[in-house]
């Protein structure tokens, strides 16, 4: 398998439209299989800023190709970086615990007085 995905091996990308994949070079190849020797996917963030660099490259470069050739054949994948946006954090109310406590306090002293 290691050969396989030495010669003939893609890199899939995760994009918001869907999966691409990538042809690279050898040497691109020799270099992905050693990216992921640990994990088959890996998400952007991890990447050092090398590794983006080269990611990057291979993005500009026209090299996308079909996961499977004419024949039916399909190519190994040698990673999936998952490169889709950021999810954006939910906002919370801007509200303390002493605000929620409060006005619970101030109704448990008004029944004391009352008493």
């Amino acid at each position: 398998m290691w050969m396989e995905k030495l010669f003939a091996g893609v890199l899939r990308v995760l994009t918001p439209l869907g999966p691409r994949y990538i042809k690279p070079s050898l040497a691109q190849r020799i270099y992905l299989l050693w990216v992921f020797r640990n994990f088959q996917v890996l998400p952007l963030q991890v990447l050092t800023r090398r590794q983006r660099r080269v990611i990057d490259a291979l993005c500009l470069e026209p090299r996308f190709v079909s996961l499977t050739d004419s024949k039916g054949w399909e190519a190994p994948i040698l990673g999936t970086l998952e490169r889709r946006p950021p999810i954006a954090p939910s906002r919370r109310p801007n509200t303390r615990i002493s605000d929620a406590v409060s006005p619970f306090g101030a109704d448990l002293s008004n029944a004391e007085r009352h008493s």
